[in-house]
């Protein structure tokens, strides 16, 4: 992002905020994942399109109602996790608001892709 805007992440919620919280002092995995959640946010800082814009077509109806999201990104994580994010802002700030992980299956069951 070329803009001259603050760029900021943040949790949807208190409740993401602390599962976050949690993987870091969970088991070896949860660590990993941890991990890695905090290198795409420390990502998202420097860039927050650095993530795959998802159609509107897409989007799971929860996040349309629940959030009241304009737009949804994917970051992909190793061992196919995926973290979605929204983006909000404004002429100073573009904020990635972090809305949910998963891995690879529970990913295609929240977008009701069928296994193949």
């Amino acid at each position: 992002m070329s803009d001259n805007r603050v760029k900021k992440v943040a949790f949807v919620d208190n409740k993401l905020s602390r599962a976050f919280e949690e993987l870091k002092s969970g088991k070896f995995q949860d660590k990993q994942l941890a991990a890695e959640i905090d290198n795409a946010i420390n990502q998202l800082k420097g860039n927050p399109l650095c993530g795959i814009k998802i159609e509107k077509r897409l989007w799971p109806k929860e996040y349309i109602t629940r959030y009241a999201i304009d737009n949804l990104r994917k970051y992909d994580l190793r061992n196919g996790w995926r973290l979605l994010y929204t983006l909000a802002g404004n002429q100073i700030e573009i904020v990635a608001i972090l809305l949910e992980w998963f891995d690879h299956k529970n990913y295609e069951r929240r977008f009701g892709y069928k296994s193949r």
